[in-house]
């Protein structure tokens, strides 16, 4: 609750990820080897392996991170995350986000927007020559105006978008229109020209979701400096790829606990259903670690019927249900639905283990095929396995029996 988040520059992934030399690709979730990863998680590395040149088309690319031409790692071994695939290659723009009481940084790339996008395993030529805009045009002009700003520090946006109906995860529409507010301005003073300015306005305006990877970025500025605090059990990551759920806890530091993905439940696209749909991937559920996302549904009962989790009382189910979960409430994020009450914050793995209440992550559905896209929204549990087997390894750790 002490962090102090700040956005201060766009850079392409290289310039801040030492890590992302020729032919290194960062993904979503717990490390995993080729053989093992989905549909759209294949289908992403081979579209970015095209977009950074590294192979002359789809087919070729996927040869070469077949044969072991590629090096993958997760993002979160490097301070960044990404959603859904989470792909991050060089020369793709990412946030920073610097926690200014721990001094730590944190990477995110630009929201894509909806549909047919990489993070959802989309790989044509549209999606590339989108990409391209985004490295040429939408992150360096974003970096030159929060540059010019000094940073934009962003707790306070997550207050105001709770109580404008936004959770964070899902619907984000009040937070992208508050930080479209705050920017605008400086990227007015930076503009190189009037239409580039114009269409760099209308990107961020169109995307709602554009402030998904802002409280990514956030969040996990926000959840590294908890790493390695003796005896703790708070939840410092939550993640998948698709195949795997994997969680970090304070106490253990960078150890993972892996069990099975879960399918989401929820709402798909006009002809598509849940035969489509792949197992939940992405670094997204970050923002549940601090609160937001599903633990902040009731703040956001016209997310509940998006996501299909039913009516405006069962979004305060879901919020009332994860704080029995928690260590406890965070007073600066508060839910007027509520009476105020604070955002369930910092889940413990003891209560998860004792209760056996999953934890409730709001997501997007992709099509288990590469190359589809988005097919729907919904909800999924994080899978208890990895709960119960990080309560042992820290009772281990403890001498208790």
């Amino acid at each position: 609750m002490s962090g102090n988040p700040v956005w201060i520059d766009v850079l392409p992934a290289e310039k801040v990820i030492p890590v992302l030399k020729d032919k290194v690709v960062l993904h979503a979730g717990p490390p995993i080897s080729w053989e093992r990863m989905c549909g759209p998680l294949k289908g992403a590395i081979a579209g970015a392996i095209v977009f950074e040149k590294w192979a002359p088309d789809l087919a070729t690319a996927t040869e070469m991170a077949a044969g072991g031409g590629v090096t993958f790692h997760p993002n979160h071994h490097f301070g960044a995350v990404g959603p859904m695939t989470g792909i991050t290659t060089r020369s793709m723009p990412v946030m920073v986000v610097e926690n200014r009481t721990f001094k730590n940084r944190s990477f995110c790339t630009l929201n894509e927007g909806l549909g047919k996008v990489m993070r959802f395993g989309g790989n044509d030529q549209e999606v590339l020559n989108r990409l391209a805009w985004m490295r040429d045009v939408l992150g360096p002009d974003l970096g030159s105006a929060v540059r010019a700003a000094g940073g934009i520090e962003l707790k306070g946006f997550i207050g105001r978008g709770l109580s404008m109906g936004d959770e964070m995860h899902q619907r984000n529409v009040a937070c992208t229109s508050l930080i479209l507010r705050a920017i605008a301005p400086w990227l007015a003073r930076t503009a190189k020209d009037t239409n580039r300015l114009a269409e760099v306005l209308a990107s961020i305006g169109a995307n709602d979701q554009f402030f998904l990877n802002v409280a990514m970025a956030m969040g996990k500025a926000i959840m590294d400096p908890v790493k390695g605090i003796e005896g703790s059990s708070v939840v410092t990551a939550m993640c998948r790829n698709g195949t795997d759920f994997g969680i970090r806890v304070s106490a253990t530091g960078d150890q993972w606990f892996v069990a099975p993905v879960e399918m989401p439940e929820g709402l798909y696209f006009a002809g598509y259903g849940p035969a489509d749909a792949n197992p939940d991937m992405g670094d997204s559920a970050i923002v549940e670690t601090i609160g937001v996302g599903g633990f902040a549904m009731a703040a956001s009962p016209a997310v509940a019927g998006f996501v299909g989790a039913g009516s405006a009382s069962s979004a305060l189910a879901f919020t009332r249900t994860m704080s029995q979960i928690v260590v406890g409430e965070n007073p600066q994020w508060t839910i007027p639905a509520l009476d105020f009450a604070g955002v369930p914050t910092g889940i413990d793995i003891r209560l998860v283990a004792d209760t056996g209440i999953a934890p409730v992550i709001n997501t997007g559905i992709a099509h288990k095929e590469a190359g589809v896209g988005q097919v729907g929204a919904g909800v999924v549990r994080a899978p208890l396995d990895c709960f119960i087997h990080a309560a042992r390894a820290l009772s281990n750790k403890l001498g208790v029996q």
